[in-house]
């Protein structure tokens, strides 16, 4: 992984290293307006790495990199796995395993929690509660974990609410044109 420099709290302590994202602009010192805490599904990750994306790609890479500059960013190894997986095997023109494994690496920082027992336990309920399949609902259950405000994703419904997670899919047409307009 590249590294260079960046604060973290870490169990109540700030720990310093560096990290370069995946644009190569060093992270330390990032600020912005963003608080809320956003989970990333693997299908928005997918697409800011796919070269036939298209516009696609150009939403989902400007919405990483806001997530980036303001340190909210979180996933799971799942959305690893599945990057993993559909980015070498499933797209058009597939990336290298090589680059594969940097992405995982680089991305691998917004893993803030570990699936337990308790996850699996937990998306077992969600699946049940809101209908939705066993893998959906552990990606909901780990956003829930980490305490997410928004799950971005293309999977979901837009707008929708399950766990008290709002999904929000930032490759719409919507929210792109209130982004631009300065609103959110």
């Amino acid at each position: 992984m590249k590294t260079r420099g960046m604060h973290r709290r870490a169990g109540g302590r700030c720990r310093s290293f560096r990290i370069l994202c995946p644009w190569g602009e060093c992270l330390c010192g990032a600020k912005s307006c963003m608080s809320a805490v956003a989970f990333v599904d693997s299908n928005i990750l997918i697409h800011a790495h796919d070269l036939d994306a298209g516009v696609k790609r150009e939403r989902a890479t400007a919405r990483l990199r806001e997530l980036w500059d303001s340190g909210t960013g979180r996933l799971s190894v799942q959305v690893l796995q599945e990057f993993y997986v559909n980015a070498t095997q499933k797209l058009a023109t597939p990336i290298a395993r090589s680059t594969a494994r940097e992405v995982i690496k680089t991305y691998g920082v917004w893993v803030h929690h570990a699936t337990t027992v308790e996850t699996v336990t937990r998306a077992t309920e969600i699946s049940d509660l809101a209908r939705i399949s066993f893998w959906d609902a552990l990606i909901v259950a780990s956003a829930e974990e980490v305490d997410a405000d928004e799950l971005l994703s293309e999977d979901f419904n837009d707008g929708q609410a399950i766990a008290g997670i709002k999904v929000v899919n930032p490759l719409k047409g919507d929210n792109m044109v209130n982004e631009a307009r300065g609103g959110r």
